[in-house]
């Protein structure tokens, strides 16, 4: 696959709460040449699950894997919602030393909305949420600092206005 057809998309699926139907969307996205760059599988109903995937794949094959999820028998739907206009999230946390000097560090923290939630005398956690930008341009902030180890959570989305996602 070449370069300039590999694209970012997001993809939310609603399914039934069963064993197995990860494993089985998964294996759709690999079968279409799909990797997986994030996932979060939360609950939302008693007996279904929101799955949001942010994925890389050739788009030209996209509509055909949309297609195919929603045929299988625990998926509810399945949609795209690359290029739409959606409300998303990602929640990070990031370990850095605790230097003597933490005036810059907690100054970045205030530009960005973020805020220790642990201290000690060797390291400061850090959490914070926003858009995939906005955690990237943090982290990018952040390496002056050390950072010891991070976790981010994958993007979690809904759609503007009164349509579902």
């Amino acid at each position: 696959m070449s370069e300039d057809k590999v694209n970012k998309h997001v993809i939310s699926l609603v399914v039934n709460n069963t064993p197995g139907v990860l494993v089985r969307v998964g294996q759709v996205f690999a079968k279409r040449g799909f990797n997986i760059d994030s996932l979060v599988v939360s609950k939302v109903v008693s007996g279904s699950a929101r799955m949001t995937v942010v994925c890389s794949g050739d788009g030209k094959v996209l509509w055909h894997m949309i297609k195919s999820l929603n045929k299988l028998i625990d998926v509810i739907s399945a949609y795209d919602h690359t290029g739409r206009q959606v409300v998303e999230r990602e929640l990070a946390l990031f370990k850095v030393e605790a230097i003597e000097s933490r005036t810059e560090l907690f100054q970045i923290l205030e530009v960005f909305r973020a805020k220790a939630v642990d201290v000690s005398e060797k390291s400061i956690v850090v959490e914070i949420t926003g858009t995939t930008d906005k955690l990237d341009a943090f982290e990018s902030l952040l390496k002056k600092f050390n950072i010891i180890e991070m976790v981010r959570s994958g993007k979690v989305l809904l759609v503007r206005g009164p349509d579902v996602t």
